[in-house]
């Protein structure tokens, strides 16, 4: 039985996941992904020497996700570049967050209450792209259930996972900050929603698309906003890993965690912590150190 049918918020979930994407929610996925570029050591150097490079940089920020989706299926990569609307908003974006007179623009979306709108509705379409690659996957493989759920974490958190490919681009190439190794809290959400999202895709999650969508949704959009607004750097998924993986793995996950993770270290001594921080891990970075990165960068 359907708990949202149940609680009669049924049509409210299949509202919600028929609200369109394009423009507005693809804008405020465009502005944060571009923020969280622009927070990077040596971007705004970058796109001032190098504007290509910084262009496609932001490219990755914003389709990466897509790319590395057509990828694992054997379509053509480069084919969500035809969707010229999207390309020319994201386009405009990287413009106005990099070269606005006075950051007029960056200054304005960077406003908390602003950003957290922003976030809010990032986490929407990342949800929405989850569903929407299990759904393709599942076209393409009907019972290759571990093809959807690479599909959907890809989808999900595609620009992490190329963060490496990202690196080079800038001229940069830190192996050992690989997100594989270090899963930021998107990323493991991206992963754990593609579990469910292919339960549900196989029938073996007894709800519907519409109400799964609406229910994680909500759970995204809780998590990042409270994180954002706190800038904690922590994951909700932490205190039951750390329960967990020692059982199943043998590790002592909540140590290896806070050594190699973003752990409380990262709040002094900004010189030398830096230094040691995974690169991808734009997400989880406290606002007080991205703004310092930005001022050091500009």
């Amino acid at each position: 039985m359907d708990l949202l049918s149940a609680l009669s918020l049924g049509e409210l979930a299949l509202s919600f996941s028929r609200v369109p994407l394009f423009p507005v929610f693809d804008l405020s996925y465009f502005i944060v992904s571009i923020i969280y570029l622009k927070y990077e050591p040596g971007a705004v150097e970058l796109s001032r020497r190098h504007p290509v490079a910084s262009w496609l940089c932001a490219m990755l920020h914003c389709f990466g996700s897509y790319i590395l989706a057509d990828l694992l299926l054997g379509e053509p990569i480069i084919d969500y570049f035809s969707n010229s609307s999207s390309i020319l908003l994201a386009s405009a974006v990287w413009y106005l967050i990099f070269f606005c007179p006075l950051d007029l623009f960056y200054k304005c979306v960077c406003f908390l209450p602003v950003k957290l709108i922003f976030v809010a509705m990032k986490e929407v379409v990342r949800v929405r792209k989850i569903a929407v690659g299990i759904h393709h996957a599942h076209h393409h493989y009907h019972h290759g259930w571990f093809i959807m759920i690479a599909t959907g974490w890809v989808k999900g958190s595609g620009v992490t996972l190329l963060s490496n490919l990202e690196q080079l681009l800038r001229g940069v190439w830190k192996p050992e900050t690989n997100e594989i190794l270090h899963m930021s809290f998107p990323t493991k959400a991206s992963l754990y929603g593609a579990i469910l999202f292919t339960l549900q895709q196989t029938r073996w999650l007894p709800v519907s698309k519409a109400s799964l969508i609406f229910v994680f949704t909500m759970f995204m959009v809780s998590c990042k906003v409270f994180l954002t607004a706190t800038h904690s750097h922590s994951s909700p998924f932490d205190v039951l890993e750390g329960y967990i993986c020692p059982v199943l793995f043998g590790t002592a996950w909540g140590g290896d965690h806070h050594h190699d993770n973003h752990g409380a270290p990262h709040g002094s001594g900004l010189g030398t912590t830096h230094s040691g921080l995974p690169a991808k891990a734009r997400e989880e970075l406290t606002e007080g150190s991205r703004k310092k990165k930005t001022k050091k960068a500009d």
